[in-house]
């Protein structure tokens, strides 16, 4: 007798092959490790890298247009600041016009650490780019836009 519910393995195939969610996160994961391995000697993790570059404006921004740029609820958000926070090279305010509200700001520690981290996310971008043989970087660049 068999299980009308069971899901035959023919399927599982057809998903790894085709789904784009499961290439977007192996890709995803693959290159957030090298810039992890490269950021590693600064003591930044590619997440950390692209919250402070998200900082480098003129001025604070609140937590949920970050949130928002980097795709992340606010909760979460919340969490990875906090390590920058400990580390002094982030600060968050209570919004002055909003009590609610957060404002986020980089801390001269933070930009002077992003001022290192730079040339060196620059040289692993570059790197990557180089090694990109089947699709034009700034084409991939745009697919992946309409994906977000």
């Amino acid at each position: 007798m068999s299980n009308p519910s069971a899901l035959p393995f023919e399927v599982s195939p057809v998903v790894r092959d085709c789904c784009l969610c499961l290439h977007t996160q192996r890709a995803a994961r693959a290159l957030a490790r090298r810039f992890d391995e490269a950021l590693r000697p600064l003591d930044l993790t590619n997440g950390q890298f692209s919250l402070l570059m998200s900082l480098n404006r003129p001025a604070p921004p609140n937590l949920g247009s970050v949130a928002n740029l980097l795709a992340m609820d606010r909760t979460t958000l919340t969490a990875a600041l906090k390590p920058l926070e400990r580390r002094k090279l982030v600060k968050v305010a209570v919004d002055k016009e909003d009590r609610r509200g957060r404002l986020l700001t980089i801390t001269p520690a933070g930009r002077a650490l992003l001022a290192k981290a730079f040339p060196v996310w620059k040289k692993t971008h570059a790197a990557i780019e180089r090694e990109l043989t089947g699709v034009k970087p700034d084409t991939l660049r745009a697919t992946l836009r309409e994906l977000s």
